[in-house]
């Protein structure tokens, strides 16, 4: 285990487990529809969501946009860059926003109005991790893999000042990495 883990949340196995169940819901929901567009919340989403497509059983475009609201800080600034914008056009398209961890829900409501801004056919929201004790606005999420307590997580994609996004699992950070 990395020096910096306090505990590991959820290993290797209960992730693969939770993706491939993730997987085989969106394929079931999506099974008579085209155009679904998957989009991948840069940085953190990208391991999330190459595990996710893997099992969704139905032809899927994939695309990323990189939003910001934290820098090095672990808390979210409130306010949100489009530091990426999509390479595909989504009007009339069946959109899923993949996040790694849904945390205020600031950074992905607003994410959400503007993709809807786009004429899109519908649009919905998998989460690997969500924090709803956390939760500043009003957010649904369609698809989520495991509600975490509120403590400071990294790995599976998820990292602390661009480090542990290599760890094979999720876990909580220790204090003393952050402070």
């Amino acid at each position: 285990m990395n020096k910096d883990v306090e505990a590991i949340l959820f290993t290797e196995e209960q992730i693969a487990t939770k993706v491939k169940e993730l997987g085989k819901q969106i394929t079931v929901d999506y099974e008579n529809m085209e155009d679904i567009i998957m989009i991948g919340v840069l940085k953190g989403a990208n391991v999330f969501l190459g595990d996710l497509i893997r099992e969704i059983a139905l032809p899927v475009y994939v695309d990323f946009m990189a939003v910001s609201s934290y820098g090095y800080s672990t808390q979210s600034s409130g306010v949100v860059k489009i530091m990426k914008d999509l390479d595909i056009e989504i009007e009339g398209k069946h959109v899923i926003i993949v996040e790694d961890i849904v945390d205020t829900g600031l950074t992905l409501k607003y994410l959400t109005e503007n993709l809807k801004s786009r004429k899109i056919a519908s649009l919905k929201i998998c989460a690997l991790l969500d924090k709803p004790e956390r939760r500043k606005c009003d957010l649904k999420l369609d698809y989520i893999g495991f509600d975490i307590p509120d403590r400071f997580i990294v790995g599976y994609g998820i990292d602390y000042a661009e480090k542990y996004r290599n760890l094979p699992y999720v876990a909580i950070l220790k204090e003393e990495a952050y402070q």
